[in-house]
């Protein structure tokens, strides 16, 4: 592997600080213009920090949360065993209301507490320890599952290929490679080429600000578009495949994703291009059955009228509205890469079958 895609691919974009009573993170509102580490000690500043986007995409959501847990717990002078399980679930629950979509925030949090409900004879001291041991483990089974995702996503791509993509779903979102660019770097490890049309995805701009950072960064051919500019790129036969990551995905096979995704899609379906949906089986949520039950964050509508420009591009008194996600049906996706393989319709049936 060279060095220019190892510094790319396993950038350190969070990590358990030090201490061990704090988080450090690279502050992706930051990017691509200035590289910028936070230190996360308090649960407003974890809070925020999933909150106003300096740490995202799902999986890397998931192991800061985790991480964030167990720094929290290490910082309590509590030794009563009960009142450590109730601290511990106050501080869950906030954290969890930080964003509603993204799944992987709450399985990741449920998954640390229940080392702490199903421990309930344990000291405090063997507690931290064991949630120590929880949070390395979700960061090191999502390494693995990034490698996993970008083995069977570059099995659908040959040399040459035109990829679209949408958002941001590269490392900086995960732990190593990503969910939707993984293939693409790990392809040109092994000597391919593609050629990436990167939406720039508004309105808070993570394919310009993210994705075509990574890309630009590991030499892979990136070209930034604006995502009104999609219909043309697919018309003219630049793009042979569409890869796009997940926050959740419903049992019968409804995705959601960063907003403008569902509209790719239908692009790609009637210029006849396959889409492809990839991520972890931690963002499958089988509880949910379809899309119409996945909550969709609304954000703030400054985020549309002026948070890149000068000065405002809207009168203040117009009205905004600003979703985070949209949900792209399960009839318009060709496959869901996971760690585990590749899911087809009926996805019902797929999906059920990776948890049996």
């Amino acid at each position: 592997m060279s060095d220019e895609i190892k510094q790319v691919t396993h950038i350190d974009n969070v990590r358990l600080g030090e201490d061990e009573r704090s988080v450090v993170i690279i502050d992706q509102s930051q990017l691509p213009n200035r590289t910028v580490y936070l230190t996360l000690r308090t649960p407003e500043e974890m809070y925020n920090a999933i909150k106003l986007l300096q740490v995202r995409g799902a999986p890397a959501i998931g192991i800061c949360a985790g991480y964030s847990m167990y720094a929290l717990a290490r910082q309590w002078e509590i030794g009563d065993r009960e009142q450590f399980a109730a601290e511990f679930h106050r501080w869950k629950e906030y954290l969890n209301s930080s964003r509603p979509t993204a799944v992987n925030l709450s399985w990741a949090l449920e998954r640390m507490e229940r080392v702490v409900t199903e421990h309930a004879g344990s000291p405090v001291d063997e507690l931290l320890e064991l949630l120590g041991r929880e949070c390395r483990a979700i960061h090191q089974e999502d390494i693995e599952m990034c490698r996993a995702i970008s083995e069977y996503g570059l099995s659908l791509l040959k040399n040459g290929d035109g990829v679209l993509t949408h958002c941001n779903a590269g490392p900086l979102a995960t732990s190593r490679y990503g969910t939707a660019l993984g293939p693409l770097f790990l392809g040109k490890e092994r000597g391919m080429e593609f050629r990436v049309f990167s939406d720039e995805t508004r309105p808070l701009l993570q394919g310009a600000r993210l994705t075509s950072y990574e890309l630009q960064k590991a030499g892979i051919d990136v070209t930034l578009i604006c995502d009104n500019m999609a219909s043309i790129v697919m018309k003219n036969g630049w793009v042979q495949a569409c890869f796009v990551g997940c926050d959740r995905i419903a049992a019968n096979g409804d995705t959601a994703n960063k907003i403008g995704t569902s509209g790719v899609a239908i692009l790609a379906q009637y210029y006849r291009i396959p889409f492809y949906v990839l991520g972890p089986t931690s963002t499958i949520d089988l509880s949910c059955p379809d899309g119409e039950h996945i909550p969709i964050e609304l954000r703030d509508p400054g985020e549309i009228r002026e948070k890149w420009y000068a000065e405002p591009m809207a009168l203040e008194e117009v009205k905004c509205y600003n979703p985070a996600f949209d949900v792209t049906d399960h009839s318009l996706i060709a496959g869901i890469v996971t760690e585990k393989g590749i899911c087809r319709a009926p996805y019902e049936e797929s999906l059920a079958k990776l948890f049996r």
